[in-house]
């Protein structure tokens, strides 16, 4: 196979990577219990820096503490952990890699076992109500902008720290996505409506990025191509936005789809011809193409060499994002630059009981994932055997037997 289209330089206006391989964020759950970055997560990114890929993009890097997506989310609000930041930049930025911190707000898209009264655009609750999510508190738009400040004030403290980007989660139904969505956000004032109202939320983080970290340090967004749900963000509402970011000077354009509720970026269910290529979002990227200049990454469904190489010589992306594999391969670029990759084949993460992974199956695969994770971050080689069932019992204990009722719809 030839790699040489894999391999070659990606140059933009802010910033040159070595190659064309993009570790997707994965939500590690490794800090601290007041949400501080630790030595594993040290260790996780500097295994994944050795491996050989491009560009690396942590996982959800909160900018609230009071505001968490899962217990062991890292959260900047200001300088306190900026020694512990450099190490972990430093880490992941060995071998000429790049390492951008994914900032984010989870918005309602958090456990009730973490936050008591979440918020979110409008009081709209997860999944129609739910057990596991309690309802949210519309926010004010006082709170709206103190947000938008704290996604600015991470940004600076990241780029201070040594990184060498950020990315914004727009996409996975978090609060920026809850923003865009016309079904979680019923608004009626200047932040709700029609969806030049709707994005405001994700221009104004962006313009506050870029006031406090200058015209100079790389910003990306990640983004859903829709949320495929009914009364969501559509297909044609992201091309949109899409238009405008570039318009704005957004350097890097991530593309996945879904949300909790409907979770197509892990996997889901996809046509046939799109597993076959698997690549799950390159039918969009191929439109999008006509008219965004930024570099773009489609991340959902990759797994062979050859899908990779076929990708990014379409001319369709600029590089393929990679996330699952990398969880149970961290030298995935390297074996595929030397030719000794062997493809890395997912599966479910399952119980086997029907009624139990209907209920947990999201939480259950991202939960089995972590712990991949986690091994790395203590030295370990990641364990494809793991058992589904000593990861139910990691998520008992985490979030309590809540997540085990049935949704209300």
């Amino acid at each position: 196979m030839e790699t040489s289209s894999l391999t070659t330089l990606l140059k933009s206006k802010t910033f040159t990577i070595k190659n064309r391989f993009f570790k997707a964020a994965m939500s590690e759950a490794l800090a601290t219990s007041q949400n501080n970055p630790t030595e594993s997560l040290i260790d996780l990114y500097a295994r994944w820096a050795k491996g050989g890929a491009g560009l690396l993009i942590s996982g959800n890097v909160m900018v609230d503490r009071k505001a968490i997506g899962e217990p062991g989310n890292v959260a900047i609000e200001d300088e306190r952990d900026l020694a512990m930041l450099k190490k972990w930049a430093n880490a992941g930025t060995q071998h000429d890699t790049h390492l951008w911190v994914q900032l984010n707000h989870p918005g309602k898209q958090t456990p009730k076992s973490v936050s008591k009264e979440p918020v979110a655009p409008s009081a709209v609750p997860l999944f129609g109500g739910t057990y596991s999510f309690n309802k949210p508190r519309a926010l004010t738009t006082h709170e709206i902008w103190e947000i938008i400040k704290r996604f600015g004030r991470a940004a600076k403290v990241v780029k201070k720290a040594g990184f060498t980007g950020v990315q914004i989660h727009s996409a996975h139904g978090y609060l920026i996505s809850q923003f865009l969505s016309p079904h979680h956000n019923q608004r009626t004032d200047e932040w709700g409506g029609e969806l030049n109202h709707r994005m405001q939320f994700l221009l104004k983080v962006y313009q506050e990025i870029r006031k406090q970290v200058g015209d100079d340090f790389p910003i990306g967004i990640k983004l859903n191509s829709a949320d495929f749900q009914r009364g969501g963000f559509t297909e044609e509402e992201s091309m949109d936005v899409l238009k405008i970011m570039d318009e704005a000077g957004i350097d890097l354009i991530e593309i996945s789809g879904g949300n909790y509720e409907n979770p197509k970026m892990l996997g889901g269910d996809v046509k046939k011809s799109t597993k076959e290529r698997e690549a799950y979002f390159l039918e969009y990227a191929e439109k999008a193409r006509h008219f965004i200049r930024a570099p773009f990454v489609v991340t959902g469904g990759f797994r062979s060499g050859k899908a990779m190489v076929d990708a990014i010589e379409s001319g369709f992306v600029d590089m393929v994002g990679i996330g699952k594999p990398f969880a149970l391969n961290p030298d995935l670029p390297n074996q595929i630059i030397d030719g000794s990759y062997e493809t890395v084949n997912t599966k479910p993460i399952k119980t086997g009981i029907k009624s139990l992974d209907n209920t947990i199956s999201s939480m259950l695969e991202l939960t089995w994932y972590e712990q991949q994770l986690a091994r790395m971050g203590k030295g370990k080689d990641p364990d494809p055997d793991l058992s589904p069932w000593k990861t139910l019992v990691n998520m008992i204990v985490t979030h309590g037997t809540a997540m085990l009722h049935k949704r209300r719809i």
